[in-house]
């Protein structure tokens, strides 16, 4: 059984309205934690945000059966405070058992006071979000946004469009340490497979991965000869080359081993027979990655980009090169964002094998399905073709969409124009925004898989938002002290 929040308050507890924050502390968590509490002090803004947050339970759980599971409110703000302080798992748990505030914001007071939370308990209870919960939660906090900034009912939203890279945990890829990180993984999982089954197969299971290392290392420092002398060059091609084959050649000898063990377990268990599943899928990478070295050292064939893998663990790892001083290339996916004119972020994309002018129609409509009074958006040129100016006119009151290449006269004629000229400037207001995501968690993706991926960025969103929320309300309560102060010292 699982609430999304005890309501009545215990003995040596505060009740969230109540408690008190720092008006000019400029640090994240008291950020967060006072805009969670506008929401909470809202009542029909905390039972939207409520009912929202039942929608993270599975269909299938009965809520009378079972013991009670850590509540949603609590799920909540530990899964916003962990982005929008850019924490790991040990960092949140250190906070959430220590931090007095904190605590108080999850309802913990001086008679439950000694309640640790667990590591694992974290994980598994954040993990639960969904984009598509996040999304709505968004889309409720903007509305509560929306009143606190005092955005008229017949003001439309005017927003800024762009994407960012955003990097999945992995290393640099080259073939291989890709085919190292799959025979890693096939040694460790049949070694555990055959203690588990008392098969005695792969005793040597820890010397056969040293080896593999030894030859993996040896292929990797082995460098390409920069002399003229012809005989030098081809001797180091030939040192590659060999070093290559044997490396290759040790990796195979313990995939048919592998194999040959896992057919001759006749009735493995279901743990057994997920290990063994596991076991496969790193098999079926390490063949790719054997067949492509193969390929690229010793037959000297250049392997198409399609072809490539980036990781063997996050395999929606994109390789992307957006031209950017310093930086060549960035191993991840591209995210992209709507933020308005008041600095919220309406929408955001995940794109995968997409490009900025594929997307823009897309952002624009998915946007509006939201908030129907988005009228304008500014883009950057790479969102510009010639389909994209036509559509997004058609559903858009202003687009400011600068072209590419040499314009006609007309086109000179509007992008040269005052209005045009003035919204190009704004526009780099949302390179702030992107700034402020990358600094509050979304510059690397720890969290795995393309599910993890996008709740990630669905949360950072959602965390950003709050964050944003109170900055407005500490700019109105710093305000309204230094009038008080002011009103006294007139009076003395």
């Amino acid at each position: 059984m699982r609430k999304v929040i005890d309501m009545q308050i215990k003995f040596g507890e505060t009740a969230i309205a109540n408690i008190q924050f720092d008006p000019h502390s400029r640090d994240e968590i008291p950020k967060l934690l006072r805009g969670l509490q506008s929401i909470w002090c809202n009542r029909e803004i905390r039972d939207q945000v409520f009912d929202a947050l039942k929608g993270i339970i599975p269909e299938n759980v009965n809520p009378k059966n079972g013991r009670k599971g850590m509540d949603l409110w609590k799920i909540f703000v530990l899964g916003t405070l962990r982005l929008n302080c850019n924490w790991d798992y040990d960092k949140l748990l250190e906070m959430a058992n220590n931090h007095g505030k904190l605590r108080q914001m999850l309802g913990h007071g001086k008679m439950n006071a000694d309640y640790k939370y667990a590591l694992q308990t974290l994980k598994d209870n954040i993990s639960m979000f969904t984009p598509e919960v996040l999304d709505k939660i968004n889309v409720i906090v903007l509305g509560h946004g929306y009143k606190i900034v005092g955005k008229k009912s017949e003001e439309t939203l005017k927003g800024s469009c762009d994407s960012f890279v955003l990097e999945t945990n992995v290393h640099y890829p080259t073939d291989i340490n890709l085919l190292f990180d799959a025979a890693r993984k096939v040694i460790i999982l049949i070694m555990c497979l055959c203690d588990k089954l008392n098969i005695s197969d792969w005793r040597q299971g820890k010397s056969n991965l040293r080896k593999i290392k030894i030859l993996f290392r040896k292929a990797q420092q082995l460098k390409r000869s920069t002399s003229k002398n012809d005989d030098k060059k081809a001797e180091r091609e030939r040192l590659i080359i060999n070093a290559h084959k044997a490396y290759i050649e040790l990796v195979q000898s313990c995939i048919d081993k592998t194999r040959q063990t896992i057919d001759s377990i006749q009735f493995p268990g279901i743990i057994s027979s997920f290990i063994i599943d596991s076991i496969k899928k790193y098999i079926t990478d390490a063949d790719k990655q054997i067949d492509q070295i193969r390929r690229r050292v010793i037959e000297g064939e250049t392997i198409p980009h399609h072809e490539k893998v980036f990781s063997i663990f996050e395999k929606h790892t994109e390789w992307i090169s957006k031209g950017k001083a310093g930086v060549p290339v960035e191993l991840g996916l591209k995210v992209c964002i709507v933020k308005d004119q008041y600095g919220f972020i309406l929408h955001h994309r995940v794109m995968q094998h997409e490009t900025d002018d594929k997307v823009a129609v897309i952002m624009v409509e998915e946007t509006q399905k939201k908030f129907p009074d988005f009228k304008s958006c500014s883009f950057d040129k790479g969102f510009h073709s010639q389909d994209n100016q036509k559509k997004l006119a058609a559903i858009l009151d202003k687009v400011i969409l600068p072209r590419k290449g040499k314009l006609s006269a007309i086109n000179k004629e509007i992008e040269n124009s005052e209005e045009f000229i003035k919204a190009r400037h704004k526009h780099s207001a949302v390179e702030s925004s992107i700034n402020a995501l990358e600094n509050h968690g979304l510059d690397r993706c720890p969290d795995h898989g393309i599910h993890g991926f996008k709740r990630y960025v669905a949360l950072a969103a959602v965390a950003r938002n709050i964050q944003i929320i109170d900055h407005v309300l500490q700019q109105k309560e710093i305000k309204a002290l230094q009038r008080a102060k002011q009103k006294i010292q007139k009076a003395a």
